[in-house]
């Protein structure tokens, strides 16, 4: 099992139900794509709307092994599988509070690039720093 070094609450709502009385799958990417942005705002310093150097997505993944419903609480594990030159990834766990078993396990790709240009850069010293901080396990 992978290691969350921070674990962020994800509030379920009335709209994440499916017709199956249970969480959209895209609801799941929805919270870690949710979690990791918050994160590197808060704890590193990102500014989407205002920074040189952004993080994209180019890869992501998913693997579902229970099911949640609204009202439920969810929390989102934080941790990295991989910290590259230009590049992030992710390795996330959708948990129970309090839980140490995932119900959903995914990762995300992030490659950090110039706003302007969109060419890759390296990946921000207060980003790179947060990561060793909180989330090497």
């Amino acid at each position: 099992m992978p290691h969350y070094g921070v674990r962020r609450p994800f509030a379920t709502r009335w709209r994440d139900n499916d017709q199956y009385g249970h969480l959209n799958n895209v609801v799941y990417y929805e919270a870690m794509d949710t979690a990791v942005n918050a994160w590197m705002i808060a704890e590193a310093g990102l500014e989407p709307a205002a920074s040189p150097v952004i993080a994209l997505v180019v890869s992501s993944s998913c693997d579902f092994r229970a099911s949640a419903s609204f009202p439920e609480p969810l929390e989102v594990g934080i941790g990295v599988a991989r910290l590259g030159t230009t590049s992030i990834t992710w390795a996330l766990g959708i948990l129970r509070p309090g839980a140490g078993e995932p119900i959903a396990v995914g990762t995300f790709v992030h490659v950090f690039v110039d706003a302007a240009t969109r060419r890759p850069v390296s990946v921000p010293d207060r980003v790179r720093a947060a990561v060793a901080a909180q989330l090497s396990g």
